[in-house]
């Protein structure tokens, strides 16, 4: 009997823990209320101010015009070379989802081929214009003919995934595609015809699984991303974004107490940064291998001051700060010696006692020091002097960070932020030669347009459960400074939804040509 009841514990146990993991088959699954639903709710001002305004008309025509081209080159090998991209017929179908209220659902079936579903309210001559666009799409990429069926047309192919259908229901136009039969469709309507559906009194609502995803786009991988889900909402003049992480393996059941570098960090700064718990994650990365430091870090701080462009500082604890700091000069090194060839100006580092002086950058001056604390040992990196200690740290900060199971904690004053983050993120651009943002940019327009009405933003994730992450975000704009600019930087990639800023060789007599100051926003050269 014992023994009956520890097993019955252990598997509540472990429904409790799973219990709140997603449906293993799920690849992604989006609602969104739409512009028009939204203008109804009481503070939509907070979506209006940031995706309403003509430069956000202007960025979002401009990624439709290179969204309407994407599914023609990812089929190119498979559709009639006398086909065409199908952009012409797609492009006016993007026009709606900005203003409609619409579902989406991905998963992956049990005989191989994945299912979809997109529903979107539209008008009946809107829905018209999709089934009309999308039939002509389809039929000249497959050479197939479409069958009338009652509401709409379905086509049936050879390939997986054959059947492609596309119906009206009562205003609301229904896109499946699967292998011989196409559940989602049904599952999605009845979402929309349920008075109890979860996604009534939220403006968005996203849950996507990363590692299966990856699976159809293997870049993802290097990222170690957890299945995500959140919402949006406006309960007041600020958005909320509430959600979790999902992860595949269970979390260290114990994080370490912070050690704040208090210092080094004071009063006044506009944004301030705590994580920790990340070193297992840290050392799974490929991308981070080259520049990894033993032990890994498994906290880090990063905060700005204001007024001066380039102070911000980021700082790790560290066990021994004069071997981490002969540890990271002589990872660095190669690192920099190989990539002088790409760099606008050849940079040397420099070993002393207890700094690494990065030599040759224009503008700043980088470093990395080792630094004693109340707390412990430091490496800091920064890449301006730091201010005198004036005031300590606030008694509220400690409050924050003392919140049991913290694992990351962000607040800045997003306004004051985002020209700082212009200048680090334009100087880095420029010195690694990457593209910048040009001054005629649709993304650097919006940006500026929202960036003053944006105040302050909170975001805290804490460990929930032993797989699990929980989140919450209030913000006027609903991003950060950092999330704004690599938002707007992904958005000009000239290969979007591809985000290679990487620039092409410059001829040598142009090489080492003196830098603009990173504040000066590149002009392109006016067409002849």
């Amino acid at each position: 009997m014992k023994k009956l009841i520890a097993i019955l514990a252990l598997v509540a146990v472990a429904a409790v823990v799973r219990a709140a993991l997603p449906q293993p088959d799920l690849i992604a699954q989006i609602h969104f209320a739409g512009a028009q639903k939204i203008s109804s709710d009481k503070f939509f001002p907070a979506f209006t101010n940031e995706f309403s305004s003509a430069e956000a008309h202007a960025l979002a025509g401009q990624t439709f015009d290179k969204l309407s081209h994407v599914p023609g080159a990812w089929f190119k090998t498979k559709i009639p070379a006398d086909a065409g991209d199908g952009a012409a017929l797609l492009r006016p179908l993007f026009d709606d989802l900005p203003a409609s209220e619409w579902f989406f659902e991905a998963r992956d079936t049990t005989n191989g081929s994945p299912e979809f579903a997109l529903a979107v309210r539209l008008s009946d001559a809107r829905a018209q214009l999709w089934e009309n666009n999308l039939q002509q799409l389809l039929e000249a990429w497959t050479k197939i003919p479409a069958k009338k069926i009652p509401g709409g047309w379905e086509l049936k192919k050879h390939e997986p995934p054959n059947l492609i259908r596309v119906t009206d229901h009562g205003g609301w136009l229904v896109v499946g595609c699967g292998q011989n039969e196409l559940p989602l469709s049904k599952k999605i309507l009845g979402e929309i015809f349920s008075k109890q559906s979860k996604y009534v009194w939220s403006w968005l609502s996203l849950d996507v699984n990363w590692p299966r995803l990856a699976q159809w786009f293997p870049g993802l991988k290097e990222f170690g991303l957890p299945e995500t889900q959140f919402t949006v909402t406006a309960p007041d003049t600020d958005l909320r974004i509430n959600g979790k992480f999902f992860f595949s393996e269970n979390l260290s059941p114990a994080l370490e107490a912070w050690r704040v570098p208090t210092n080094t960090l004071h009063q006044p700064f506009i944004s301030f940064t705590a994580v920790r718990g990340f070193a297992s994650w840290l050392k799974q990365r490929p991308w981070a291998q080259p520049y990894q430091i033993l032990p890994a870090p498994n906290q880090y701080f990063t905060w700005a001051l204001p007024q001066i462009p380039f102070q911000t500082f980021a700082a790790i604890p560290v066990p021994n700060a004069a071997e981490a700091l002969n540890q990271a000069y002589a990872r660095l090194l190669p690192v920099f010696n190989s990539g002088n060839a790409e760099f606008l100006t050849p940079f040397t580092l420099e070993l002393t006692n207890n700094e690494i002086g990065f030599r040759g950058v224009p503008f700043v001056s980088l470093y990395l020091q080792a630094k004693q604390e109340p707390a412990g040992q430091f490496l800091l990196a920064g890449a301006f002097p730091n201010s005198p200690r004036s005031k300590p740290l606030p008694a509220d900060l400690f409050t924050r960070l003392a919140e049991k199971n913290l694992v990351f904690y962000h607040w800045e004053i997003t306004a004051e932020r985002l020209p700082q983050v212009l200048n680090l993120s334009q100087l880095g651009l420029m010195l690694t030669s990457h593209k910048q943002l040009e001054g005629n940019s649709a993304a650097l327009k919006w940006v500026q347009k929202i960036g003053p009405t944006l105040g302050n933003t909170t975001t805290e994730i804490t460990q929930s459960g032993p797989a699990e992450m929980t989140f919450t975000r209030k913000a006027a704009g609903g991003f950060t400074a950092v999330e704004l600019f690599a938002l707007a930087n992904w958005l000009e990639a000239v290969n979007f939804p591809g985000c290679n800023l990487k620039l092409p060789p410059r001829p040598a007599k142009f090489k080492r040509l003196h830098p603009q100051p990173p504040g000066v926003v590149p002009v392109p050269a006016p067409a002849h």
